[in-house]
């Protein structure tokens, strides 16, 4: 029988999670994951976001608050009366068990019938493209292949939700990439509910539905990966997700929902996102300025100091009066070397207001 998806929501309601009498590992965190949809828990180390997944999995329990899957409040459950699978960093399988017997492993331990569970583990193994590598050992894997053992073992459980706690920080970065693609590609066709723990922004911006953005405790913001990569809530979002130039500038007047906001000779029109006339700043994407090297272009001036090739793009560090910029270029071809001066202007996306 192939695999089916039993995707069920997760819902945290006012959930805080203290440890000892001091330490504060979860704030008061609400949020819902909606049933078939991937979402990430990203943020710096100690931010709270593994604490949360443990959560959900019933391997740390609630001192406040409700957490439910579907309809059922699971808050005080332990982990055995919880459906979910999770997918572990280390990948955790049995050295002395070949494939087959690790991915088969839960459904034996369920009581499941030795036949039906072989033939359930070879499903999951086709699901993650390892076919016919039933009888090797997992010392004989790459440790790729390894991570999908993981996932097919998590897979044939048919969990309400699947967990992953960091699953690609042992691979490599073309692996992480096609392992991730590959994660990705599953949860959709089988409509998993999955909820997704790392700290590396470009894995959660490739993989999410949605991102929960978390710092101190707390949730700073969340939305789909666009949402947070354009329009970061504030200086921290902005710094963490991807590569921001925080820069200061000046509203001069509000307008309805925009501001005209100075920056050095530049004039913008932007959201003013509830921020008062004066200084604040403003977060702009490395491929949101532009450079030009004609000596009577309008901008920025500034000095390139230094220029790194990147294969499809160029890397750039400009010295302005505005401080270091840091600036991506797709133009690999008309490359411009340290030293050279240059106006810079910005394109019409990736400039936000996020105060100071």
């Amino acid at each position: 029988m192939p695999i089916q998806s039993k995707a069920a929501s997760v819902t945290f309601d006012h959930v805080s999670k203290v440890y000892g009498r001091t330490v504060t590992a979860v704030d008061d965190v609400s949020f819902v994951v909606e049933a078939g949809r991937l979402v990430t828990l990203l943020g710096p180390s100690g931010c709270g976001k593994t604490t949360t997944l443990r959560m959900i999995a019933g391997l740390e329990m609630a001192n406040k608050g409700r957490i439910l899957i579907g309809d059922e409040d699971v808050t005080t459950l332990p982990a055995t009366d919880r459906d979910v699978s999770m997918v572990f960093q280390s990948y955790a399988l049995f050295p002395h068990m070949n494939v087959g017997e690790n991915v088969a492993y839960g459904l034996n331990v369920s009581g499941m019938e030795k036949n039906e569970a072989r033939d359930r583990a070879n499903e999951g193994l086709k699901l993650v493209g390892l076919s016919g590598y039933g009888e090797r050992l997992p010392s004989e894997l790459s440790g790729g292949q390894q991570q999908r053992v993981a996932v097919a073992r998590a897979l044939v459980l048919e969990p309400q939700v699947l967990l992953f706690d960091e699953p690609l920080s042992n691979l490599d970065a073309k692996l992480r990439r096609q392992v991730r693609e590959e994660i990705r590609d599953i949860q959709r066709n089988l409509g998993l509910t999955a909820v997704y723990v790392t700290h590396d922004q470009e894995e959660a911006l490739a993989v999410s539905d949605r991102i929960i953005v978390m710092n101190n405790a707390v949730i700073a913001q969340e939305g789909t990966p666009r949402d947070l990569y354009e329009e970061p809530a504030d200086v921290f979002v902005a710094d963490f997700i991807g590569d921001a130039n925080l820069v200061d500038v000046e509203i001069r007047s509000i307008d309805g929902d925009l501001a005209e906001v100075q920056m050095g000779p530049l004039t913008l029109t932007l959201p003013h996102r509830n921020l008062k006339p004066g200084i604040v700043n403003a977060a702009v994407r490395p491929e949101s300025f532009l450079l030009s090297t004609a000596a009577d272009a309008p901008g920025i001036s500034g000095t390139v100091t230094k220029a790194s090739y990147l294969g499809n793009h160029m890397e750039y560090a400009v010295t302005t009066d505005l401080g270091e910029l840091f600036v991506v270029d797709p133009d690999v071809v008309d490359i411009i070397a340290p030293q050279s001066g240059v106006k810079v202007t910005l394109a019409n996306h990736g400039v936000t207001l996020v105060g100071k």
